[in-house]
């Protein structure tokens, strides 16, 4: 890990929101967790698309590859892609276009639905995705200041509040 890697986890692991947005009074702890989790996940996006660029992707491109990836050697659908995708307002089917240009994917028609489109992922977007790999310490948030078990715990705080926001 490189010495900018390193003060930028190091930034994102120690510095205070309070500090970050220069408000200190918020209306209550649930908003400013709220304000936080919206700053850090944004930090995040500024991150990956930073890193991504520089393999000449997006978010939701690197997205379909790591369904993609998770589905090899089977394919997928389309549809399926769009249920599974993280920003659900992305169009899967321009986007799967754009990485059969690249050669990352593969599309064609399913034999026995002819209105589906069935994807799957190429060895050259396999590749790829194990390029991006080798840099997973400085992609993913908290390695280098989560313990595993803090790491858990953030994961089931994250899923509990997302299902009580979904549910209401």
């Amino acid at each position: 890990m490189n010495v900018v890697t390193y003060s930028v986890i190091t930034y994102i692991c120690s510095v205070k929101l309070e500090d970050e947005i220069k408000q200190v009074k918020f209306k209550s702890i649930y908003q400013k967790a709220g304000i936080n989790l919206v700053y850090t996940v944004s930090m995040m996006q500024n991150r990956h698309m930073k890193t991504l660029k520089k393999f000449g992707l997006t978010i939701p491109q690197f997205n379909i590859l790591r369904i993609l990836r998770g589905q090899h050697p089977s394919s997928t659908t389309v549809n399926d892609l769009i249920v599974r995708m993280l920003d659900k307002s992305s169009n899967a089917s321009r986007i799967v276009d754009k990485l059969k240009l690249k050669k990352l994917v593969n599309r064609k028609i399913d034999d026995k639905d002819r209105r589906s489109v069935r994807v799957s992922i190429t060895s050259a977007g396999l590749d790829l995705l194990s390029q991006i790999d080798a840099l997973e310490p400085e992609f993913y948030f908290g390695q280098d200041c989560l313990s595993e078990k803090e790491a858990v715990l953030l994961n089931e705080m994250l899923d509990r509040g997302r299902d009580k926001f979904l549910t209401k």
